[in-house]
C-alpha cells in the first residue's frame, strides 16, 4: 500500500515538473532594447567647470562674501564644486590667474570693476569659455557683464540719511572714483536732499576696495568734521565701526552689517547674486547662452536694502519704504531733473529722466556733494 501511495505521489510530482516548464518554454525570449535606447539611457548631461575669481575674501562680509553666497547657490543647484581664487589683485596678476583657469574651466566668473581689461584678454585667447565680468561694460563673443543698479538702494539710504541727520552734514566715504561709486553717492546725496534740501554730503576716498586699517582712518576723517551719519561703500566694516564708537549712525555696503555696530546701525544696499549666477549657468548648459549686459535692480530683486538697525525710527522706515515701492513698479525714476551738478551747470532739465548709460559713465558730482573726483 505504501509504495502504491510514493507511486501516485512520484507521477503528480513528474506532471507539475512538466507543466512548468512547458509554461516556461511558452514565453518569449527578453529581447534587447535598440541600441539607441540603451545609448540614451546611459547618456548624462555634463556639468560645466566654473570659477570664481575674487578680489578679497569671503569673509570680508561685504562684496566678496555676497559673490561667494551666489557662489554657494549655484554649486547647490547642479550638483557641483566651483573653483574659487581669492584675493587677486587688479592688474597682471588678475590676468594670469584668469588665463590659468581658463584652461580647464567652462564658465568664469570676474568678479571687480579692475579685472575688466584682463578678462577681455584672456576671452580673446579662449573662444571656447565663457566668461562673466561684474560691474564692467567691455563686452566679447564669448564675454558678458552683469552688474546690480545700486543707485537705487543708495537713493533709498539717503533719503533715511536725511531724515536722522540733526545738523545736515552727512559723510560718505567713497572706494574707487569710479562710475558705479560715483553713481552711487549721487544718487545717495539725491535722497537726501529730497526730504532736506539743504543737506551737504562731505566725500573722501579711501582707494581701496578692503583695507580696514586706511577705511577706519578716512571715516575718521570725515567723523573729525562733526558729521552725524556717515556711509561707506568699502567691503569692511570699519566705517560704521568708527561711527558707532562716536555714536554716529553708520551704513556699510553689499552686505547686511548690523551685527558690527547694532546700536547706531541703519541700514544699506545689499546684493543677491545667486539666482542670476544659476540662471547663467543653467543658459551654458542648455546652450542658449549669448554675450550681453545684465543690470538687475530692486524689481528683479538682485539689490535690497538690508534690514534696519533696531534704533531706526518707524517713521524713517515707513519713508523709505514708501520711495522703495515707487522705484519697484516704475513710477520713480532716481536720476531725474531737474539736476545740476557741482558748478551748476543743468545736467538735466525739469521731467528729463537719465539713460542708463549715462548713469554707467557718471563722471561728475551732483550739487551738494563736497568733494573732488581724482583724475
Amino acid at each position: 500500500m505504501k509504495k502504491k501511495w510514493l507511486g501516485m505521489i512520484v507521477l503528480v510530482i513528474i506532471f507539475f515538473m512538466f507543466a512548468a516548464c512547458s509554461q516556461e518554454s511558452s514565453q518569449p525570449a527578453e529581447s534587447s532594447p535598440p541600441e539607441e535606447e540603451t545609448e540614451a539611457s546611459t547618456e548624462t548631461t555634463e556639468m560645466p567647470r566654473v570659477a570664481f575669481v575674487y578680489i578679497g575674501v569671503p569673509g570680508d562680509g561685504g562684496w566678496t562674501f555676497e559673490h561667494d553666497k551666489g557662489r554657494q547657490v549655484v554649486d547647490e543647484a547642479f550638483g557641483i564644486t566651483s573653483t574659487t581664487v581669492e584675493n587677486v589683485p587688479e592688474g597682471p596678476d588678475a590676468e594670469r590667474v584668469i588665463e590659468e583657469l581658463a584652461q580647464d574651466h567652462d564658465i568664469i566668473f570676474t568678479t571687480s570693476f579692475g579685472y575688466m581689461d584682463p578678462t577681455v584678454n584672456v576671452a580673446k585667447k579662449y573662444p571656447d569659455v565663457i566668461f562673466m565680468h561684474a560691474t564692467g561694460y567691455k563686452i566679447e563673443d564669448n564675454l558678458g557683464t552683469y552688474q546690480g543698479k545700486g543707485y537705487q538702494p543708495g537713493y533709498l539710504a539717503g533719503i533715511a540719511a536725511g531724515k536722522l541727520t540733526k545738523n545736515n552734514k552727512i559723510g560718505y566715504v567713497g572706494a574707487f572714483p569710479i562710475p558705479e561709486v560715483i553713481y552711487t553717492i549721487n544718487a545717495f546725496t539725491l535722497g537726501a536732499q529730497s526730504v532736506n534740501p539743504d543737506i551737504e554730503v562731505s566725500v573722501v576716498w579711501s582707494n581701496t576696495w578692503f583695507d580696514p586699517a586706511t577705511e577706519r582712518q578716512a571715516a575718521i576723517t570725515l567723523l573729525d568734521e562733526g558729521v552725524d551719519v556717515l556711509a561707506n561703500y568699502q567691503d569692511s566694516p570699519a566705517g560704521i565701526q568708527a561711527a558707532a564708537e562716536r555714536g554716529v549712525w553708520g551704513m556699510g555696503n553689499d552686505s547686511d552689517m548690523n551685527k558690527y555696530a547694532p546700536d547706531t546701525y541703519v541700514t544699506n544696499p545689499t546684493l543677491n547674486w545667486g539666482p542670476y549666477y544659476v540662471d547663467v549657468v543653467q543658459s551654458v548648459i542648455d546652450g542658449t547662452w549669448e554675450p550681453g549686459s545684465y543690470y538687475g535692480g530692486l524689481k528683479e530683486e538682485m539689490i535690497d536694502l538690508a534690514p534696519y538697525g533696531k534704533n531706526v525710527p518707524q517713521d524713517v522706515q515707513a519713508a523709505v519704504e514708501e520711495k522703495k515701492q515707487e522705484i519697484i513698479d516704475g513710477s520713480l525714476e532716481v536720476f531725474t531733473g531737474p539736476i545740476t551738478d557741482q558748478t551748476g551747470e543743468v545736467k538735466l532739465n525739469e521731467g528729463e529722466t537719465m539713460p542708463l548709460e549715462d548713469i554707467l559713465s557718471m563722471n561728475w558730482f551732483v550739487k551738494g556733494v563736497k568733494g573732488t573726483i581724482p583724475e
